[in-house]
């Protein structure tokens, strides 16, 4: 039975731990990569290196093509794209 005390206090303390932080950065981080998969050309973004510019076009799936000044393209990996500023919406099918 003494073996059973000593372990409900390591047990209580995984599970707070759990919940307070382990949980909140998993819910962190499936909304940074949903965010990331969502990027379209137009939208207006931050990175994590504080640049702010128009997404130009969608490389491939790790990059996009940021416009940081009328004229000057740089390619970015999605990772580091930190905010999504401004969203535009998707273009209107033809056949509508």
């Amino acid at each position: 039975m003494q073996g059973f005390e000593s372990i409900v206090p390591l047990i209580l303390i995984f599970g707070i731990m759990y919940f307070l932080l382990i949980r909140p950065q998993q819910k962190k981080l499936k909304q940074h990569q949903a965010m990331v998969a969502a990027l379209r050309r137009g939208d207006q973004i931050i990175t994590q290196g504080g640049i702010v510019g128009k997404v130009v076009k969608v490389r491939d799936e790790n990059e996009v093509e940021v416009e940081i000044a009328e004229g000057v393209k740089v390619r970015v990996v999605k990772s580091t794209v930190a905010q999504v500023l401004s969203k535009t919406e998707p273009a209107a099918d033809a056949q509508s």
